[in-house]
């Protein structure tokens, strides 16, 4: 066994640089890391984040064509940059969002039930093209959807802000979600996954929000979406709730009354802790975890509380059976937007920071948190098994050229001596500085 690639991040100056391992210089706190290839979990999708229509602008309409070429390539690319293979594209306006939209707005006292008026028209603008591009640049890239809202003349607000999705339009919004994903298939971008609403817990009072509680949500799914779905011979994944860890009954709730309509659930971090996933998992064995959405912002103090913690939860993510790792906005801009207006001081940070007035783009911290997971740890590989300290968290993927890929964070207040052994034989020792990260990546 040989490592072929080193690379480490021990503070803000020093982001996810290839390097030599820090050789071991004394005896003090050494530890051990097994990986055991024998022991084996769930398959990955890939790592990404959001082509928000804010994302979206800003990186299409904002910074320069060069800018652009170079930013895609350093954010998909698998050989020269971080290979993001997995983005969650919003169906219709999110938060970020510079206008209130979806596919199919009416006047008011109008309806369509048959989903006549129905385009992607907006898409087409920012959103197509960049998706398209990103799939050039990595083929393996797989698409996820979710909207944060129904068309408003489907709900009972009749608007997209607040409300619930009316009974009687349950037909018409699956044949919405069935004319999404053939509308995408005609731009030859095939669309992996839905969630049938993002955050369906929570109304916000000035952005598109929609409330489906989970008997809603089952009989939506059990009723009127699998059914569209199988009528059209579309094999788009179901992922039901799209929330927050802190209400795991809703899943169990969802998945207790649906059966094979969905395929698995959705999560997202902004309350509770990750080993609901695992207990969902266990519960329903055959339906698969999938992390869908989770932000850095300016509520957690950069940098090193910043980084470590998405680092952190991506390790305990994936240890608890998620097939994905999904952060939020590709690039937001100096203000952290555009947001919808009215939506008030947005505290959310991007993959890319753009510069509205210079022009100028930057990668941020988040960037480079991804990168630990994503370059190494490719689509199809599959967890194994890996020591797993208070301290010294490690989560180990084996890819389908059998070489090992492990990330490696010394969340302790000390330095410590690290020795990586795959079958009791010793791969490398290196000496870990405090609050540091590290992925290899083994081959034989």
């Amino acid at each position: 066994m040989e490592i072929k690639a080193f690379y480490q991040t021990n503070d803000e100056h020093h982001l996810f640089e290839r390097v030599s391992p820090q050789p071991v210089s004394s005896t003090k706190n050494q530890q051990v890391i097994q990986i055991n290839d024998g022991l084996t979990y769930q398959s990955i999708d890939g790592f990404g984040a959001s082509f928000t229509d804010s994302s979206a602008y800003l990186m299409n309409q904002v910074i320069s064509q060069s800018d652009q070429d170079k930013m895609m390539k350093k954010l998909f690319d698998p050989s020269v940059g971080i290979g993001l293979s997995v983005i969650r594209n919003p169906m219709g306006a999110s938060d970020y969002a510079r206008f209130i939209y979806s596919y199919n707005e009416l006047p008011e006292g109008e309806t369509d039930l048959e989903q006549n008026h129905f385009s992607i028209a907006h898409d087409e603008t920012d959103v197509l093209p960049l998706t398209k591009v990103a799939i050039e640049l990595n083929p393996d890239v797989k698409l996820f959807a979710s909207p944060w809202s129904a068309p408003g003349w489907m709900k009972t607000t009749g608007s997209m802000i607040g409300g619930k999705l009316k009974p009687d339009y349950y037909e018409s919004y699956a044949h919405y979600f069935t004319k999404f994903i053939q509308a995408y298939a005609s731009h030859d971008v095939p669309v992996y996954a839905i969630t049938m609403q993002n955050e369906a817990l929570f109304l916000p009072p000035h952005y598109p929000g929609m409330e489906m509680l989970a008997h809603e949500q089952a009989d939506f799914a059990k009723n009127y979406l699998k059914p569209a779905f199988v009528k059209n011979n579309l094999t788009t994944k179901i992922l039901a709730y799209d929330h927050n860890w802190d209400k795991p009954e809703y899943a169990m709730e969802v998945l207790e009354d649906i059966g094979e309509a969905i395929d698995g659930i959705a999560w997202h971090w902004y309350g509770g802790e990750p080993d609901v996933q695992s207990k969902v998992k266990e519960a329903y064995p055959d339906k698969e975890v999938h992390f869908t959405e989770g932000s850095g912002g300016e509520w957690i103090p950069p940098f090193e509380k910043a980084f470590t913690n998405t680092i952190r939860r991506g390790i305990q993510i994936l240890r608890n059976h998620s097939k994905s790792f999904i952060l939020w906005n590709m690039a937001l801009d100096e203000n952290n937007g555009p947001t919808i207006p009215g939506f008030g001081e947005s505290t959310c940070r991007g993959l890319l920071k753009v510069n509205q007035q210079t022009k100028e783009v930057d990668l941020t911290i988040d960037y480079y948190a991804l990168a630990h997971f994503s370059k190494f740890i490719r689509p199809g590989a599959v967890r194994i098994d890996s020591t797993n300290e208070q301290d010294i968290l490690t989560v180990a993927f084996k890819n389908k050229d059998g070489s090992i890929a492990i990330v490696i964070f010394n969340d302790g207040e000390r330095d410590a001596n690290l020795t990586i052994q795959l079958h009791n034989q010793t791969i490398l020792s290196y000496a870990s500085q405090r609050k540091s990260v590290a992925t290899l990546l083994i081959e034989n």
